[in-house]
């Protein structure tokens, strides 16, 4: 019985970690979008570097969302 718990501990563990990672990933996402629309509103252009930022941090969020529901979807295995 106490693998079981410590099974689960480490479940819930990596579950919380991966999410923290995501909300993180995708605030820096979000930050990229604003740094887009400063440098619109200071100048009528976009900001290259901020566009790229949100774009990968988005691909990356985008990214983990699907693995994991290929690892819950037993029919994509």
């Amino acid at each position: 019985m106490h693998l079981d718990w410590t099974a689960l501990g480490q479940v819930t563990a990596v579950s919380i970690g991966v999410t923290v990672a995501v909300v993180t990933v995708f605030a820096l996402g979000v930050l990229g979008v604003a740094r887009v629309e400063a440098a619109r509103e200071e100048s009528g252009t976009g900001s290259a570097l901020g566009l790229t930022q949100a774009g990968l941090c988005f691909v990356a969020c985008a990214a983990v969302v699907v693995y994991g529901i290929y690892l819950i979807v037993p029919q994509f295995h």
